[in-house]
């Protein structure tokens, strides 16, 4: 490992995260403790890869909070693998509810896109399909 270190513009520039996020995560200790030389804070490679693997699970929809559970399931991914895989598992359920929805409402918005180019005039059948309630499920 080297002894590179990195401002926080720096690295903000490298992970895509702004330096209001960088501090955030400092913040919640999200980021492991973060060295300070003459006031201004120094990161590692380690904390480069720690970000990346971050904006990784935050693309796979994992809650900030998980992410901090993953962190710490991190350390020791031999023994923690069960525990990392119901955390997947969890997440791709919910994964597959969202897409059910998300069809759902692809479906109504479909229809009712339909409906108005076929109606004549009169009020828009997207505006009743929105003031309908409890027609369909809430997405």
């Amino acid at each position: 490992m080297s002894d590179t270190t990195f401002t926080i513009g720096t690295l903000g520039k490298k992970t895509g995260l702004s330096i209001d996020t960088l501090r955030y995560y400092e913040k919640i200790d999200l980021l492991r403790e973060v060295s300070r030389h003459n006031g201004q804070r120094r990161y590692t490679q380690l904390h480069l890869e720690q970000l990346l693997f971050i904006r990784r699970a935050q693309a796979m929809d994992f809650s900030l909070a998980e992410i901090a559970q993953l962190l710490k399931l991190r350390i020791d991914p031999v023994g923690s693998r069960n525990e990392v895989r119901m955390l997947a598992e969890e997440k791709l359920d919910a994964v597959n509810q969202r897409i059910k929805a998300l069809t759902a409402l692809q479906q109504e918005l479909g229809e009712l896109i339909g409906e108005c180019r076929h109606s004549g005039p009169g009020v828009c059948p997207i505006i009743k399909g929105l003031e309908r309630s409890g027609d369909k499920n809430e997405y």
